[in-house]
């Protein structure tokens, strides 16, 4: 078994995405830290042999997390449900906070984040703090984009927001056609047992 990385009181655990290999630290209260991790930096402690995940002296922690990551990207989470412990500013807490209030498969503009924190004067600051976010993909910065629907930035690269922004709409949208599918299935079952009992047969 490998040995943990870690910080004298944080937990550090690495995760094998679809889109990379994720980087999780966690205090005693909860996840400070999900980042996407370049391969050169994993490369340096694990070699070329990466597992899958790692151990963390926190095991509830650890199956917590990287469950609920295997069901976001399998389709089958939309909402995380993690004890976070995020570490910044108090006004970029708040920004945080309110990251996590955007629907999935939804995005909003910066101008209007500022404007859901009651100060549209406000958005250098706010794209500057939502930049800043620790915890990516569970905190959903890559829901905010450019008021001409432009990514503009992301920490872990533009190529990652714009996968998560494609997986959760398709996700959305595929939602969406198995409902109507599901509805135009129910009408022609309807018809056809309406006419059946109208029409005389034979």
């Amino acid at each position: 078994m490998h040995e943990n990385i870690g910080f004298t009181d944080k937990n550090k655990i690495y995760y094998k995405s679809p889109l990379g290999i994720i980087l999780i630290e966690s205090s005693r209260n909860g996840i400070t830290s999900l980042v996407f991790a370049e391969k050169v930096e994993v490369e340096a402690h694990w070699g070329e042999d990466v597992p899958d995940e790692t151990p963390s002296q926190s095991i509830e922690m650890e199956s917590q997390v990287i469950s609920q990551l295997e069901e976001y990207f399998k389709r089958k989470r939309q909402v995380f449900d993690l004890q976070l412990d995020l570490q910044g500013t108090d006004f970029q807490k708040r920004v945080w906070i309110e990251l996590l209030k955007i629907p999935f498969g939804k995005t909003i503009s910066y101008k209007e984040l500022s404007i859901r924190l009651g100060n549209v004067k406000a958005i250098r600051a706010v794209a500057a703090a939502n930049g800043a976010n620790p915890v990516s993909v569970i905190v959903p910065c890559h829901r905010v984009i450019g008021t001409d629907g432009s990514l503009t930035g992301y920490a872990g690269g533009l190529w990652r927001k714009q996968w998560l922004l494609d997986f959760e709409r398709n996700d959305l949208l595929f939602g969406i056609w198995c409902l109507v599918l599901g509805i135009y299935s129910f009408i022609i079952s309807f018809s056809t047992t309406v006419c059946s009992k109208i029409l005389p047969i034979g």
